[in-house]
């Protein structure tokens, strides 16, 4: 079945669009075959040429034999239905890893606000805030209920699946950052940082040359910059 599809990806730029990680993150680490169609953020969204490949105006969009799917969420459904392994086979492990996806793809907005994301810096809060404080403490209980019920080493137990997929941009934002939890939880950032996929994202963010002043300004405005690894233009 695999063979027969052609996906193509549009995404954002790896350094600024976590929404764009999930899906390119879920389909390379299992091993699926797509091309990935680019667009800088800033001007080009605007442009005839990235609403055509995305009528909705955001990535990430997967075009496959004639059909368009939009939302990270709507993407991973899809490909759930075209190949094993998407979500747990587990239907106790499925339910929650559904359940956990969909909580972060709807909540958290202290966390997107206040740690912008933003892969290829390293960043050090202004100031200490207590609505990101308690979305933290609400992640940290998500990934410990995960890891103690199914017995990791990934959120619904041995094997990665979509809902490792969805939590991916937050332990590159906990990176940025330099935001910590408790142990368990810091094992299981290490573990995701450590697979040749993420590293694959993280290189490919400290490569791009591209700069977009209005999301670099969104960090500026919480926190500030002490390490900027990505390349100059």
């Amino acid at each position: 079945m695999q063979a027969s599809r052609n996906y193509t990806l549009v995404l954002g730029n790896p350094h600024y669009s976590s929404w764009s990680l999930r899906p390119w993150l879920l389909m390379s680490h299992l091993g699926m075959s797509f091309n990935v169609h680019w667009f800088n953020f800033g001007p080009p969204f605007s442009s005839v040429a990235f609403h055509d490949m995305a009528p909705a105006g955001q990535v990430p969009v997967l075009h496959t034999n004639g059909q368009i799917i939009w939302d990270s969420l709507a993407i991973t459904e899809y490909l759930a239905e075209q190949h094993p392994g998407v979500w747990p086979i587990d239907p106790v492990a499925r339910a929650w890893a559904r359940s956990a996806s969909a909580e972060m793809h709807a909540n958290f907005s202290s966390l997107r606000s206040l740690c912008p994301f933003a892969v290829a810096v390293r960043a050090h809060h202004h100031q200490h805030d207590m609505r990101l404080q308690g979305e933290l403490e609400r992640l940290q209980a998500i990934w410990q209920e995960g890891l103690n019920r199914f017995g990791g080493p990934f959120l619904a137990g041995e094997r990665f699946s979509a809902v490792d997929a969805f939590y991916a941009p937050v332990v590159f934002r906990l990176q940025t950052y330099g935001l910590k939890l408790d142990e368990t939880c810091q094992t299981y950032i290490s573990r995701l940082l450590e697979l040749p996929s993420m590293q694959r994202w993280h290189q490919m963010a400290c490569q791009d040359t591209w700069r977009d002043p209005d999301h670099d300004a969104e960090i500026l405005r919480v926190a500030d910059i002490h390490l900027d690894l990505r390349q100059q233009a």
